[in-house]
C-alpha cells in the first residue's frame, strides 16, 4: 500500500460537480493499494500516518502528530501510485490491485485511520475526482507498506 500524504491547510474532492469529502487542517492521502497487500498493510500504514510528528510546535518545528493537532484525514484513492514509467511512455499498472481487492483493502484504511479518532472524509472509489488542496509547507511524504515488511 503506497501513500502521498500532504499536510493541508484545507483539502477537498468533487465528483460529477458534487462535494463529496472536505477537511480543514489535516493530512491529504492519496492512497494506492497493491495486488499484492493485505489488511495488516491498511492496519500499519493508519497507524503510521496519524501519528507522524509533521505538524509544528510551538517552536516552529515539526514535532506533532496528526493526533495531538486534532486534525483530519481526507482519503482519496488513487491506482496510479502504482504506475510503473519503466518502459515506453505509456504507464503500466500491473501492480495495482483490481478493484475487488483494493476496495475492502481502501475502506480498511479509511476504518483504522477513524479508529484512532480522527474524522475521515473521502472521494469516490474508482470515480474521476477533482482534488483541490493549499499544502502547508508544503510537507508531502511518501510512504509504502512494504517498508514495514
Amino acid at each position: 500500500m503506497r501513500a502521498v500524504v500532504q499536510r493541508v491547510r484545507r483539502a477537498s474532492v468533487t465528483v460529477e460537480g458534487e462535494l463529496t469529502g472536505r477537511i480543514d487542517e489535516g493530512l491529504l492521502v492519496l492512497l494506492g493499494v497493491a495486488s499484492t497487500d493485505t489488511p495488516a498493510d491498511a492496519q500499519w500504514l493508519a497507524d503510521k500516518i496519524v501519528a507522524l510528528r509533521i505538524f509544528n510546535d510551538a517552536n516552529g518545528k515539526m514535532n506533532r502528530s496528526l493526533l495531538e493537532v486534532g486534525g483530519a484525514a481526507l482519503v482519496v484513492s488513487q491506482f496510479t501510485l502504482f504506475g510503473d514509467c519503466r518502459k515506453g511512455r505509456r504507464p503500466s499498472f500491473l501492480g495495482a490491485a483490481p478493484p475487488e481487492t483494493a476496495i475492502p483493502l481502501y475502506e480498511a484504511f479509511v476504518t483504522a485511520v477513524r479508529a484512532h479518532g480522527v474524522p475521515v472524509a473521502t472521494g469516490r472509489f474508482g470515480a474521476m475526482m477533482q482534488v483541490e488542496l493549499v499544502n502547508d509547507g508544503p510537507v508531502t511524504l511518501i510512504l509504502d507498506s512494504t517498508d514495514a515488511r
